[in-house]
């Protein structure tokens, strides 16, 4: 099953790719593995992933130790501070930093264990009061905040777009987060270089590939539907 959802998931991408004129080369899958066994993974990683994206610090650190080593993996959940020493040199991009506290952590642990950590900014462009991110009008300044700090890289953006039935209705945020990588681009801001945009999931990722998406997020639609432990 995971091996023909990846195919499918492939042909959606290059079909976005050729609807918005772009090169399949520009965009990259990152398998969304959270709650989901080493096993199923392995599925995945023999059928051609080698992008894994981890909700949990925990989880990660685990997978990390008994997964192939040329994986990168990638935190794209909320990253609490007292997590941040045990994945700092593990996490090929870390998605989610939202702010100058939490930057601050990983520069100081980036520091400390002598590594450099590429990170995105972010943003809550839906404006949704369950979602984390900075607000767009505030992501400069946070930028050039965290890009005086050492051992970090500023790389680009991520946002997670509202759950809606006709994914249509997400394109104009992703075309507002394109638009932010734009200009913040064009402020040559030291240390910041906006090449990455990470944005779309499974309901919705198609539309992230035309509105210029450079990583998509997609767990549902490679690994079927999550399994919750019950409490």
């Amino acid at each position: 099953m995971i091996k023909s959802n990846l195919l499918e998931v492939h042909e959606n991408m290059k079909k976005a790719c050729e609807k918005a004129g772009r090169s399949e080369q520009d965009v990259e899958l990152i398998a969304v593995s959270k709650t989901k066994p080493v096993s199923a993974l392995m599925e995945a990683y023999e059928s051609g992933c080698r992008i894994f994206g981890e909700n949990k610090v925990q989880e990660l650190v685990d997978k990390y130790e008994v997964m192939p080593k040329d994986i990168k993996w990638h935190m794209i959940g909320h990253l609490q501070r007292n997590k941040v020493k045990y994945i700092v040199d593990k996490a090929a991009l870390i998605h989610s930093v939202d702010s100058l506290k939490l930057a601050e952590e990983i520069s100081k642990e980036a520091v400390k264990k002598q590594v450099q950590v590429s990170i995105l900014i972010e943003v809550n462009v839906a404006g949704e009061d369950t979602k984390f991110g900075v607000k767009p009008e505030d992501a400069e300044m946070l930028i050039r905040k965290i890009a005086a700090l050492p051992g970090i890289s500023i790389k680009g953006l991520m946002t997670i777009a509202p759950y809606v039935d006709d994914p249509e209705e997400n394109r104009q945020y992703f075309g507002q987060l394109k638009q932010l990588l734009v200009d913040i681009n064009q402020k040559n801001i030291d240390n910041v270089s906006m090449n990455v945009l990470s944005m779309g999931m499974t309901g919705d990722y198609t539309v992230a590939i035309e509105e210029g998406a450079t990583f998509i997020r997609v767990g549902t639609g490679i690994f079927g539907e999550r399994k919750y432990p019950v409490k």
